[in-house]
C-alpha cells in the first residue's frame, strides 16, 4: 500500500510540473508574439531616418572557413 501512495505522489507531482511547463511555454509564445506585433507596429510607423543605411543583412551568409 505504501508504494502505492509513493507512485501516487509522483505521479501527481508529475502532472504539476508538466502543468507549469506548459504554462511557462504559453507566456514565452505570449511575450515573443507581443514584441512581434510591437516591431511590426514600429516598422510601420518608422520614418525613413530610423531604418537602417543599407540593405545588407547583419551576418555574412556563410560561414567563416578555417
Amino acid at each position: 500500500m505504501y508504494e502505492y501512495e509513493l507512485q501516487q505522489a509522483r505521479s501527481a507531482e508529475l502532472l504539476r510540473r508538466a502543468a507549469d511547463e506548459r504554462l511557462a511555454r504559453e507566456v514565452v509564445r505570449s511575450r515573443r508574439a507581443a514584441r512581434r506585433e510591437a516591431a511590426e507596429r514600429a516598422a510601420r510607423t518608422a520614418t525613413p531616418e530610423s531604418e537602417p543605411h543599407t540593405h545588407r543583412p547583419r551576418r555574412p551568409r556563410s560561414a567563416r572557413t578555417a
